[in-house]
């Protein structure tokens, strides 16, 4: 490699990326028996392994189109910052880290550099507007995806692409200890528990949350021994902690990470925004619905361009189908949600078609030997070492 400790620049910009990241660094720290070293963009989990952010990863933590506006001069700000300190380092890779939005037009700005260039979460192109993976492949090396029917798209637009696997197969979902969670937190062992996940940004726990309050408050009509737990992301752990002290029932915030999948395994059933946790619930066989709402503005726009995919959750994506119900823009209503929620309550065969789509899902996300942070530490690192090869044998002509 160009030198004894590579530096690997990490960009991520929000939760699920930064916890991506930070296995990512750890399968690196172990392929190279720690001689590497990080810089760039990240949260806590990035900060674990030594990388010191640039600033504050939640400056970058703002999703939907319309949503985006108003902070465009900061993150400008953030994505010169962030190109002019990669520029200066010279690292041996750069790797970005979902985030499309703004690691996809960093990468634009670095691929001049001749430094390669990896992007860790496929984009959904496939989703909507496909003929823009023309334009990803004059910006990155490589892709990293965590979907099996990610490398055939992007391959039919000549972007090299790695399946790495779905990092929800590492993340221990499925070694919850729910009846140790519900003592510590003394939680009646016959009392319904309902896992409530708003997401990790703020503007969306902003818009979520207090729907999803609302339906709880129908739900305690039927279910007055009802608890919640709420899995608590740092970034919004305030904004969660001002829209819940109001609820007229017990909320347990569960900020540790190491307490997340004992809550999940201690839950009846799940009320959940669209996303990687929507695979980490399968994994831990907890019964959920979907619900997610953005701007009418981002809805409208989402609608112009064209969307080609029939589901929004990770979940029914994989298999093809409805195991989950999903109650997105104008459904996303608190008597929808209840109503749902308290079929799963009250239905064992409800709960049990969840059950059996999920065991669809872990056979399509598959083995989870080796990790799949592993196998994108081995791309990295390859695409260092190919990047070095052609460097010596242009030195040699």
């Amino acid at each position: 490699m160009s030198r004894q400790e590579p530096l690997i620049f990490v960009v991520s910009g929000e939760a699920s990326g930064d916890n991506l990241a930070g296995r990512l660094m750890g399968a690196l720290e172990a392929q190279t028996d720690g001689r590497v070293r990080f810089a760039g963009v990240g949260g806590p989990m990035s900060a674990a392994h030594g990388l010191e952010s640039l600033f504050p990863m939640h400056d970058l933590s703002v999703i939907g189109l319309a949503e985006v506006i108003p902070h465009l001069p900061r993150l400008v700000k953030r994505l010169n910052q962030t190109a002019a300190a990669a520029r200066e380092l010279k690292p041996d890779a750069i790797v970005t880290v979902d985030s499309p939005g703004f690691c996809l037009r960093l990468a634009h700005k670095l691929r001049s550099t001749g430094i390669p260039i990896v992007h860790y979460v496929a984009p959904q192109l496939w989703a909507w507007r496909p003929g823009r993976a023309r334009k990803l492949a004059q910006r990155v090396d490589h892709l990293m995806a965590l979907l099996p029917f990610e490398v055939p798209f992007f391959a039919n637009y000549g972007i090299p692409c790695t399946y790495v696997g779905h990092s929800a197969i590492e993340s221990g979902a499925t070694r919850g200890d729910g009846n140790a969670f519900r003592k510590r937190h003394s939680l009646p062992g016959d009392a319904p528990v309902l896992c409530v996940v708003p997401g990790s940004r703020t503007s969306e726990v902003r818009r979520i949350l207090p729907i999803f309050g609302e339906a709880l408050r129908r739900l305690m009509e039927t279910n007055p021994d009802l608890r919640v737990v709420i899995p608590v992301a740092a970034s919004v752990a305030e904004e969660v902690a001002a829209l819940t002290k109001d609820w007229p029932l017990p909320v347990h915030p569960i900020a540790d990470a190491d307490e997340r999948f004992d809550a999940f395994a201690a839950c009846n059933a799940a009320m959940t925004k669209s996303g990687t946790v929507t695979l980490e619930l399968a994994l831990a066989q907890v019964p959920m619905v979907v619900a997610y709402r953005v701007t009418a503005t981002t809805a409208f726009l989402v609608r112009r361009m064209g969307v080609n995919v029939e589901h929004a959750s990770l979940v029914n994506l994989l298999v093809g189908h409805a195991v989950v119900p999903e109650l997105i823009q104008e459904d996303c209503t608190a008597d929808k949600i209840a109503a749902a929620i308290e079929d799963l309550f009250r239905s064992e065969e409800a709960r049990e078609a969840q059950r059996e789509g999920f065991r669809e899902v872990i056979a399509i996300l598959g083995d989870a030997n080796p990790p799949p942070s592993e196998r994108a530490a081995k791309v990295v690192l390859d695409a260092i070492r190919v990047r070095n090869a052609v460097e010596r044998n242009g030195g040699a002509n």
